[in-house]
């Protein structure tokens, strides 16, 4: 039997690599497909959509959310989200601290995804952030959320390298940056262009279309497409139809998820003002500092040169706390790493400018204090807002002026914001007035910043748009100076407004309050002739052809301290401060031209003072004029012992009991009021006769009070013989009374009789040396002063050798050889 094979069955055909990447691009296109038909059927108005997963997003979105612990939508996502998918053009506004970075971050990521964008096809979607710390926040969620892309993104902000950024930016996809930064790039960086852009997005919108970033923004909107989609975002938003215009949005759908709500602020926010006046500002500000030390605090100012030096001053206070402080005029790396140090901390308190106060999240912040007025509501919102972040507590607390107290908290109530007045402690402020004089006398450059801090300030105030409620009549410049520990209150100029912007965004050259402007405080053009101006230009001209090198530019370089050319221009010109000067010239420079010479005015004044060399001195005292003719003379007058002869004789001057200076000399003047005294011989007899008077009285009064020191000093012997009253000299026998007592003051026992005396008197009854022969029948005679123990019972002084008694006189030669044998054993 033949046996059978079992039929083998054909292998199945080997997929290769190729077949592979297309049953992978095949399922891509499927899914895109239904991504797209996903989005096309979702109804934006749906309230289903609760979850990210709700949404239809693609697989790398929802893995980076997940991973980020981002689950749950807020209301402003679950609105704007669907429409910016769909391509809309979104104008959203809702609070501070509900998501609003999600809402245009996930769209940006979907629509470059569902295009299939790569690193070829060049910039898709341009996120501009109105300051550098917000756009590195920006950035650091998109790299979160889209970790599992591969989109390529960068961060282009103001502070770093340009050259390293250009290497880099025709490979980036989604770019995070600045106005100016980005506007500089689409200048000057070849081969960069954004012809391909998808998605532009604002945020904080507000900010970035008011006056300070109009001409940057405009000039960026000029490189970009008018095919592009557009989202704007902030807490309060614009609706203005110029700057929709300006931004070319096509039908734009407006998302305002808390415009029904009853407060502007988020509901667990608590709001407070404080009427401090303008010179206690700083001593309410530190004495609530040294009361909330456990809490994260930061602190709003007006100006950086404000925030510089309320941090240097309360940093040599030491209230207890971690301080930092942060301005725009700080350099990027030193701004980052505060950045990152304050959200890092438990217990820190923040001096900061508005650099921080839009979009910034920095958790737990316990306290927001505005120690500064906002310029407007908007402000304020966006302030307060760095607090009560997601559904969380927070408190604010905003100092008001008196001046500022009715209009702002008008506006306040307007804008559906709750606010309470409180009072402060009395008990919880502390004067720190005096701590800062102390500071800026001992420390010119804490002074010199206070003067910039002041000056700072009085021009933010100056500048506001809103006169009734910044009013700088009002407010009291000359205590707050002084409150700052400044000696004086410095001068303050005035520029106009469309020069304030470039002054204040120029680079660091120097420029401040006392650089040149076109007007001052009353408007007034400055006093400067068309030639003057021409030979300025003419010089400007010549600098700029000169060729600079580094060495120049190092001898050129001055720092910005008490030895720069502004502090100078703070000083108050004499005149000025006494109110002397003249009205019109009241701005005047430090230095001013007082006359101008022509060339024949100059070249007679030479040969003036070539004619006539010799000056003559006046004033030194002398009858006659002192002239200096020779370098001698001149050389004389620094030698007060050579200038002795040329003064006049020195009167010595006398003064009365009425405190009138007379010459110790004085002769009457007319004769006859001599003579109406009478005869010379009788004025002498009444002379003679009361100065024997005076005389006689006053020797009764010496011997009265002789006799009363002698009694005390007899009183004082007999004490110290009884021993009730120790003595001085440590022996208690009174050896040392003769010589001791007549040189050292007396010690009255007992009291007698000398109550009421005049002390002078008491001195003057003191004995001299040698004075009491003349008294001795009053004084027992002196007794015989005690041997000390070492001393010998002969009275004879005794000389370095030793001393042999003889009792008896020797008289046989056998006591002569025994007082000889004593002696030469000795």
């Amino acid at each position: 039997m033949a046996s059978q094979t079992p039929a083998r069955h054909p292998k199945p055909p080997k997929q290769t690599k190729t077949d592979l990447r297309q049953q992978k691009r095949k399922r891509d296109h499927e899914h895109l497909q239904q991504l797209d038909q996903a989005v096309a059927n979702l109804d934006p108005a749906s309230t289903e959509v609760r979850n990210f997963a709700h949404l239809p997003l693609s697989e790398p979105t929802l893995a980076g959310l997940k991973a980020s612990h981002f689950q749950a939508l807020t209301e402003v996502q679950q609105q704007a989200i669907p429409l910016a998918l769909r391509g809309k053009d979104v104008l959203g506004a809702a609070k501070t601290g509900s998501g609003k970075t999600l809402a245009f971050l996930v769209p940006v990521l979907e629509k470059l995804y569902r295009a299939q964008w790569t690193e070829y096809d060049g910039l898709g979607a341009l996120v501009v952030s109105p300051t550098r710390e917000l756009a590195v926040q920006i950035f650091e969620v998109l790299r979160k959320i889209g970790r599992y892309h591969v989109f390529s993104a960068g961060l282009v902000i103001g502070g770093k390298s340009l050259k390293e950024e250009a290497e880099r930016l025709a490979r980036m996809n989604i770019l995070v940056c600045t106005p100016g930064r980005m506007l500089q790039h689409l200048d000057q960086t070849a081969g960069f262009d954004a012809n391909n852009l998808q998605l532009l997005v604002l945020d904080e919108a507000d900010r970035i279309m008011d006056m300070g970033f109009q001409s940057a923004v405009d000039a960026l909107v000029e490189h970009l497409p008018t095919s592009r989609q557009t989202l704007m975002f902030s807490a309060t938003q614009s609706n203005k139809v110029s700057d929709l215009a300006r931004l070319s949005l096509k039908e734009p759908e407006y998302v305002s998820v808390h415009e029904a709500a009853t407060t502007a602020t988020p509901a667990k926010l608590q709001q407070h003002y404080i009427v401090t006046p303008l010179p206690e500002k700083l001593d309410t500000l530190y004495g609530f500092i040294k009361s909330n030390l456990k809490s994260k605090i930061i602190v709003f100012l007006s100006s950086g040169k404000q925030v510089r030096f309320v941090y240097e001053s309360f940093r040599h206070l030491q209230p207890g706390t971690p301080l930092l402080h942060l301005h725009g005029r700080q350099k990027q790396v030193a701004r980052l790493e505060i950045t990152s140090r304050f959200t890092a901390a438990k217990h820190s308190c923040l001096f900061a400018t508005d650099v921080v106060a839009r979009g910034i999240d920095f958790p737990a912040v316990d306290w927001v204090i505005q120690a500064d007025c906002p310029e407007d509501v908007d402000t304020y919102i966006h302030r307060v807002g760095r607090t009560a972040r997601y559904e969380s507590h927070g408190r604010a607390v905003l100092f008001l002026d008196p001046s500022e107290e009715p209009a702002m908290v008008k506006r306040l109530e307007q804008k559906r914001i709750p606010i309470q007045k409180v009072n402060v402690r009395e008990r919880k402020k502390k004067s720190i007035k005096n701590d800062l004089q102390n500071m800026c006398f001992q420390n010119p450059d804490l002074k010199y910043l206070g003067q910039k801090a002041f000056i700072s300030y009085a021009r933010a105030i100056h500048l506001q748009r809103d006169k009734d409620v910044f009013s700088l009549q009002k407010l009291d410049l000359d205590a707050f100076a002084a409150a700052l520990g400044l000696p004086g209150t410095p001068q303050i100029k005035f520029h106009r407004g469309d020069d304030v912007k470039k002054i204040k965004n120029a680079p660091r050259d120097g420029m401040s309050s006392g650089s040149e402007s076109d007007m001052d405080l009353e408007g007034e053009y400055d006093r400067t002739t068309k030639e003057e101006k021409e030979m300025e230009r003419k010089m400007e001209r010549n600098k700029k052809s000169k060729v600079r090198t580094k060495y120049d530019k190092m001898f050129e370089r001055q720092n910005q301290d008490v030895l720069s050319k502004h502090y100078s221009k703070l000083v108050v010109v004499d005149d000025q401060a006494n109110g002397q000067g003249d009205s019109d010239d009241d701005d005047d420079d430090f230095l001013s031209v007082k006359r101008r010479l022509n060339d024949d005015d100059l070249d007679a004044e030479v040969q003036k003072g070539h004619a006539s060399q010799a000056k003559a001195i006046q004033g030194l005292g002398g009858d006659e004029p002192y002239v200096v003719d020779s370098k001698r003379r001149e050389k004389a007058l620094k030698s007060k012992k050579k200038m002795l002869k040329f003064k006049g004789n020195p009167t010595k001057l006398v003064f009365d009991d009425e405190g009138n200076a007379h010459e110790i000399y004085e002769l009457q003047d007319l004769e006859h009021d001599f003579k109406s005294q009478g005869p010379a011989d009788e004025q002498r007899e009444r002379f003679v006769e009361s100065e024997s008077a005076r005389v006689r009285q006053a020797d009764v009064d010496d011997k009265q009070l002789a006799r009363q020191k002698k009694r005390e000093k007899r009183e004082r012997r007999r004490a110290l013989e009884r021993g009730e009253v120790p003595d001085g000299g440590g022996d208690g026998d009174g050896d040392n009374d003769d010589d001791d007592d007549d040189n050292a003051a007396p010690m009255l026992v007992g009291g007698g009789g000398a109550d009421g005396e005049d002390p002078l008197a008491l001195l003057r009854s003191l004995p001299r040396a040698g004075a009491r022969g003349g008294d001795s029948e009053d004084e027992p005679p002196p007794r015989k002063r005690k041997k000390k123990w070492f001393q010998d019972d002969d009275d004879k002084p005794c000389g370095g050798g030793k001393v042999l008694h003889v009792t008896e006189e020797p008289e046989t030669l056998q006591d002569l050889e025994t007082l000889a044998t004593g002696l030469l054993d000795g």
